[in-house]
């Protein structure tokens, strides 16, 4: 009786590492396909943003320049680092993942 147990368990461990086996590749590879598909359309709205932050923070630093802020410089270098690290940050991401 512990015979038949035994070797009906190991009969379903064994077939369960075959049908396992089978469609791993295949998935791996359609969620690599999803989700390189995603990095164009990604990285355009990334460049999007980056260029209404770039507008917005060209009329902040106008008009605080208009006004005679003397704290003009450190606003339009922080709105400047700004519009530049979402470009770059997108560049870097497209690059290391496709």
């Amino acid at each position: 009786m512990k015979k038949r147990f035994f070797l009906a368990a190991m009969t379903l461990l064994i077939s369960m590492g075959a049908f396992a086996q089978g469609n791993g590749i295949g998935g791996i590879t359609e969620a690599t396909n999803m989700v390189t598909s995603y990095f164009d359309p990604g990285t355009k709205l990334i460049y999007a943003i980056g260029a209404v932050i770039g507008l917005i923070g060209g009329v902040k630093v106008y008009s605080k320049f208009s006004s005679g802020d003397p704290d003009t410089s450190k606003t339009a270098a922080s709105w400047f680092g700004a519009c530049i690290f979402l470009i770059v940050a997108a560049t870097i991401l497209r690059s290391f993942f496709l």
